[in-house]
C-alpha cells in the first residue's frame, strides 16, 4: 500500500514552523512524526502539503492510496487499523478525519459514500506550536518504547552518577564521562555518535538524538528534544530543538521551540512565566493577533534559520519567523516577523540575498547545500510574509 500524510487543519496553527517543512516534518519526541509513521507502516511515505514545499516534498500517488492525517501521532491500535483500511473506508475520530483509502482517479473524496470507522480511543495530535513542547513528555516515552524494544542498550560508563538506568538506552558511538542522569522521570535516550560533556546534570525525559552535544556543565531538565546535529549549553528545560540548531552557551532557554539551524548567541535567555503569572499568548498568524494557550509556562517559537545575538532577552511568548536576525539590548517585541533585522529599538527588512548567503554559509559548515528547492521556499515565505513587516 501507499501511503501520504497530509497536512491537515492544523497546518497555519504550527507556523512559523510549517512555512519550511509540512506537518509531517516536525520533529517531536525522538523521532519527526513521519519517522513514527513509516516505523509502525514499515513503509516509507510522501505528503501532501503547500504548492510551494511540494517540489521539495513532492507526493507519489499510486493506484490505491492511503491517507494520513499528520498532526496525529501513531501508535500501534490506529496504525493496524489504518493498514486495514479497504476502498471507500474511512477512519474519524468525531467530525476530524484521520484516515482514508484514496485511488489516483479521485479528484474530490465525498465521504458521505464512504464506510466511516470511528476511532473513539485517546489520539494524540499536534494543534499547535505549544503541542511540540507540552506534550513532548509522552511522545519521549512511546518513541523511546519503539526504538528500544527488544534491543540491548550500550553500557552506561562507569565515571557516570545514574539514577534509574533501566530507562536510559546509549546508541552505539556515543560519548558521556562524568555525568549525572537522572531517568526517574522519564527515558533518557543518547543517539548514535552524540556526547555529552563532562559535569552535565540530566533529568529525563530526555532526547539527545544522533551527532548531537551537550556541552560542559549544562543543565538539562525533560522533557527535552535535542534534534541531531544540534549543540546546547547552559540551562534547558522543556524545549524541543528540530535539527542542526545551537544554543551552545549560557543562558535560559525553557518551555520552547527552536526550528532548524538556529542559532542563539551567548548568554540568551527566554522567559517562560509573565511576572504576574498570567496565562501566556502568543502570536496567531490566521488572526493576525494573540492566542489564548492556556499555559502558564510557555517561552521562545523561533522559526528555521532565526539567529539572536549575544545577551539576547526574549519575553514570554515571544514568536520568531523564519529567517529573522535579532540583536541588540532591550527586549524585542513579542511577535518578530520573517526576514526581519534589528531588535528592541526596531527592525528593518532582512534583505532576501543576504538571508540567503547567510543561510548558504551556515550549512557549508555541517557539509550541506542551500539546494535550489530550498531558496525557491525561502523566496516564498519572504513574499508571504511581507505583510507582517511593517
Amino acid at each position: 500500500m501507499n501511503y501520504i500524510l497530509f497536512d491537515g487543519p492544523y497546518r497555519d496553527n504550527l507556523l512559523p514552523f510549517t512555512f519550511t517543512r509540512p506537518v509531517a516534518d516536525i520533529r517531536i519526541g525522538i523521532l519527526t512524526i513521519r519517522e513514527k509513521w513509516e516505523t509502525f507502516l514499515e513503509s516509507t511515505t510522501t505528503t501532501v502539503t503547500e504548492d510551494y514545499l511540494s517540489d521539495k516534498y513532492p507526493m507519489v500517488e499510486m493506484e490505491e492510496n492511503i491517507m494520513i492525517n499528520a498532526s496525529c501521532i501513531p501508535n500501534l491500535e490506529l496504525a493496524e487499523l489504518i493498514m486495514g483500511l479497504k476502498e471507500n473506508q474511512a477512519v474519524f475520530q468525531a467530525d476530524e478525519v484521520i484516515a482514508f483509502f484514496s485511488k489516483d482517479t479521485q479528484d474530490a473524496i465525498d465521504f458521505d459514500a464512504y464506510e466511516i470507522i470511528e476511532f473513539k480511543n485517546d489520539i494524540l495530535k499536534i494543534e499547535n506550536t505549544w503541542d511540540i513542547f507540552s506534550k513532548n513528555a509522552k511522545v519521549i516515552q512511546t518513541d523511546f518504547n519503539l526504538i528500544t524494544k527488544g534491543r540491548i542498550s550500550e553500557p552506561i560508563p562507569a565515571s557516570n552518577n545514574v539514577i534509574a538506568p533501566e530507562n536510559i538506552f546509549i546508541e552505539p558511538g556515543a560519548k558521556l564521562e562524568f555525568v549525572t542522569l537522572n531517568a526517574s522521570e522519564g527515558p533518557i535516550y543518547i543517539g548514535k555518535n552524540s556526547e555529552i560533556m563532562e559535569g552535565t546534570l540530566v533529568r529525563g525525559p530526555l532526547a539527545l538524538c544522533e551527532n548531537s552535544l551537550i556541552r560542559l556543565g549544562t543543565k538539562v531538565y525533560g522533557a527535552t528534544t535535542i534534534g541531531p546535529y544540534s549543540k546546547v549549553g547552559g540551562e534547558i528545560n522543556n524545549t524541543v530543538i528540530f535539527e542542526n540548531s545551537n544554543k551552545s552557551h549560557d543562558g535560559y532557554l525553557g518551555n520552547s521551540v527552536l526550528g532548524e539551524w538556529c542559532n542563539l548567541g551567548a548568554d540568551t535567555n527566554s522567559s517562560n512565566l509573565k511576572n504576574n503569572y498570567a496565562e501566556v499568548r502568543l502570536w496567531n498568524y490566521n488572526t493576525e493577533g494573540f492566542a489564548r494557550t492556556g499555559l502558564q509556562f510557555c517561552g521562545l517559537m523561533m522559526g528555521d534559520h532565526s539567529k539572536c545575538g549575544i545577551n539576547t532577552m526574549f519575553n514570554t511568548g515571544t514568536v520568531v519567523g523564519v529567517s529573522a536576525n535579532i540583536y541588540g539590548s532591550g527586549y524585542p517585541r513579542n511577535f518578530v516577523p520573517s526576514f526581519s533585522w534589528g531588535g528592541s529599538s526596531g527592525f528593518s527588512t532582512y534583505l532576501l540575498q543576504k538571508a540567503i548567503d547567510v543561510a548558504r554559509a551556515v550549512m557549508a559548515r555541517h557539509n550541506e547545500e542551500l539546494s535550489p528547492q530550498d531558496e525557491a521556499i525561502l523566496g516564498h515565505v519572504f513574499e508571504e510574509t511581507k505583510k507582517f513587516r511593517r
